[in-house]
């Protein structure tokens, strides 16, 4: 049989490709393979969507148990990134679909980004591009930086991306990491090189706090008034991981106050982000637009992970990145993958 794939709608604008970095060369090569884009992008994928297809590369549509009323065709959900608060991973598990990210693809770029926006807060590098735009060449006395040196990193979430922030500023002279990380044993982290502690001690004692776990019910919220409080005046916070990881109220209040040095933010409660936002009024805060990490490169691994996934489904091998692995259990998804796949006879590892 074919396996066929389908992309959201969202990834094409007027017949092309949003991100031409995205090769779909791999998809075309693949034997027994073919694929196709949604005709129309929504924001929740609509069941009739999702007919006679056995694998989908998400972007930005949000895949429900409504979208997944009629999947018996479907085998899996390839979501292009690492991100899935957008997906119901229940209803995938009960419908016998897969959900994959694309585990590591975002490492490096999103920590080498972390470690430019430290190096931008810490010397002032918007203000004193203002100074100059601004011919205020006279009050750059006022704007003194601070190196990254002997100062203290604070990372909330030691997954990939917080361990190679890490790796890139092991040659800035900075004092022991702080990590703050429940499913991080004491072991690890000394093997890692960093001093494991609890969320309050981590506000409490870092110059730099950057953000890079998942958002979820344990994690909304996670950095509040309280939290804030603790920080020192002299310290940044960046976020690069989920809007409402910390709480923006709280937030834009000791930025408005001046208790805290300043932050740098690439996504928000609410996105896109199509009108200013109250963050943009203040000259404390670097913002983009949940892009800061988009490169070339990006692209180009995230769509090859993410198409390779499907193609592994498709060939009876597990996948890379599987979020929901218990799905492989399931005597009716043994029975879906066996009944779709190219080979005969799916394996399950």
């Amino acid at each position: 049989m074919t396996f066929q794939i389908a992309l959201t709608g969202d990834f094409q604008k007027d017949g092309k490709l949003v991100y031409p970095d995205f090769d779909l060369g791999q998809l075309k090569a693949a034997h027994g393979i073919k694929y196709g884009f949604f005709t129309e992008h929504k924001s929740e994928i609509e069941p009739e969507q999702l007919k006679g297809f056995q694998g989908v590369i998400v972007l930005t549509p949000k895949v429900t148990n409504h979208s997944l009323s009629q999947s018996q065709d479907l085998l899996a959900v390839s979501r292009f990134g690492v991100g899935y608060d957008g997906v119901d991973v229940s209803a995938c598990t009960e419908a016998d679909v897969v959900l994959c990210i694309t585990a590591g693809a975002v490492d490096r770029p999103v920590a080498e980004a972390t470690v430019g926006w430290m190096i931008a807060l810490g010397h002032r590098m918007i203000k004193k591009d203002q100074l100059v735009r601004k011919a205020l060449w006279h009050q750059r006395s006022k704007y003194m930086g601070c190196e990254l040196r002997d100062r203290t990193l604070g990372v909330v979430g030691l997954g990939g991306i917080g361990s190679v922030v890490i790796e890139l500023l092991k040659g800035f002279g900075m004092n022991q990491p702080l990590v703050y990380d429940p499913f991080m044993d004491e072991k690890n982290a000394e093997k890692s090189g960093v001093k494991k502690v609890e969320l309050h001690e981590l506000m409490e004692h870092s110059d730099f706090i950057t953000v890079h776990c998942p958002l979820n019910e344990h994690t909304r919220d996670l950095i509040s008034y309280r939290e804030i409080d603790l920080m020192k005046s002299s310290s940044f916070i960046i976020n690069t991981a989920r809007g409402g990881i910390i709480n923006e109220d709280a937030l834009f209040t000791a930025l408005s106050q001046k208790s805290i040095a300043g932050a740098a933010l690439d996504c928000f409660n609410d996105e896109p982000v199509i009108k200013p936002n109250r963050f943009s009024e203040l000259d404390n805060v670097i913002l983009a637009p949940h892009s800061i990490a988009w490169t070339q490169e990006l692209f180009r691994d995230i769509g090859k992970m993410c198409s390779q996934n499907l193609i592994d489904l498709a060939n009876g091998i597990r996948p890379h990145g599987v979020v929901n692995p218990e799905v492989f259990d399931r005597t009716s998804f043994q029975e879906k993958w066996n009944a779709l796949s190219i080979q005969p006879n799916p394996i399950s590892s």
